[in-house]
């Protein structure tokens, strides 16, 4: 019997596990809300701590912070459904362009590999018809599906301000589930995720919105129709880590191949673009504002991705990392599982890292060697 005690504890490790992953599958609809009220209400919980250490009352500080962050918001998505709005009344004629320069594209094809194969023009032609045709066309189908997630999201404002108004009830109720023993780590853990939540969602959040600047005015300059509309989208996909930039620098560019008189022309100055945006997204915008907060594995960051894809969808994309920093700051305070957290985070791969140390350090190196050979010259 005791041979099959281990056995039987992995057995029921996996029934749990796989009961868990099914129960928020199929309570989606119910749990992404709220896992988005959670992490709205970290990342207005800076402003609500500071309106209420100037004493003004929690209720109000909760709806000063709301409000403004709805403006904001609201803001964005005028500008947004206001060109989405433009670009509905201009369908046929983008319509025309695309299924023009597809024609142009097979010509091209067919002239410099000599095919005489069709078939990529049709499937194209059947894809863009679909996609800007006036009915049930795929545009107005992901439209849809955008205003049935919003409307979703309709109780996040009133999840968000309950979170915040009860944060310190659900706090006290966490201390006495551990009990005095745990208390003190119990305390650090609150702490730690409180920090590392509100800064990374405030630093992504910013990043986001300077990135909605910075390519609506790129588009247009580079004469772009609807640039504001496709500088926002762009944007957007940021909130997704790795993925994020090429799935929101491929908007633009597929829309410019599509729908442009010159679309080459076109295509090169927004790949030039969008080269610059994400150096300095990477190099200066990121590592000063949002910083190494999360300090997740690229490999598990990845990994959650496609895994919160599979159970969530775009929901589970966009809020998986932050919980996997939750997850790792848990791990790493409590002894028998910080070997899991170093797993989930970036040490340990230190010494194969590329820094702009190490250029700078071999440069220096290369230098010295150079001098010491026109000495013996």
């Amino acid at each position: 019997m005791k041979s099959l005690i281990p056995q039987i504890k992995t057995a029921l490790v996996l029934l749990i596990t796989s009961l868990f992953i099914f129960g928020i599958i199929a309570a989606k609809q119910f749990l992404y809300p709220l896992a988005f009220g959670a992490l709205f209400a970290y990342l207005l919980y800076p402003l609500v701590n500071f309106l209420e250490k100037n004493r003004f009352p929690r209720i109000l500080a909760i709806l000063i912070s709301i409000l403004l962050a709805l403006a904001v918001i609201g803001i964005t998505f005028f500008l947004f459904y206001k060109q989405l709005s433009n670009m509905f009344d201009n369908f046929e004629a983008l319509k025309q362009s695309a299924n023009n320069n597809i024609e142009l594209l097979q010509k091209n094809l067919q002239s410099f590999l000599d095919l005489k194969d069709n078939r990529l023009e049709q499937f194209l032609k059947t894809q863009v018809n679909y996609f800007f045709g006036s009915e049930n066309s795929g545009l107005q189908k992901a439209f849809s599906v955008t205003t049935g997630i919003i409307l979703k999201l309709v109780l996040l404002p009133i999840y968000v301000f309950l979170f915040l108004y009860y944060r310190t009830k659900f706090a006290y109720f966490i201390l006495k589930i551990v009990g005095k023993n745990r208390k003190k780590v119990t305390v650090n853990i609150l702490r730690d995720i409180s920090t590392v939540a509100a800064r990374y969602m405030g630093g992504v959040s910013i990043v986001v919105l300077i990135l909605c600047v910075l390519n609506s005015t790129g588009l247009l300059i580079i004469g772009v129709e609807y640039a504001i509309l496709l500088g926002i989208i762009s944007a957007f996909f940021n909130f997704i880590p790795y993925f994020g930039t090429i799935l929101g620098g491929s908007v633009p560019m597929m829309f410019v191949l599509l729908t442009t008189n010159d679309p080459l022309h076109y295509a090169l100055q927004v790949f030039i673009l969008f080269v610059i945006i994400q150096f300095t997204e990477n190099n200066i915008l990121t590592p000063n504002i949002v910083g190494g907060n999360v300090r997740i594995n690229p490999f598990f960051i990845i990994v959650g991705l496609v895994l919160g894809g599979l159970i969530w969808g775009i929901p589970g994309m966009l809020i998986i990392v932050p919980f996997l920093a939750i997850v790792r700051i848990i791990l790493n305070h409590i002894d028998g599982l910080k070997p899991y957290a170093f797993l989930l985070g970036p040490k340990g791969t230190g010494k194969h890292s590329i820094t702009m140390k190490k250029i700078k350090r071999n440069l220096n190196i290369r230098e010295k060697i150079e001098k010491i050979f026109k000495k013996n010259d």
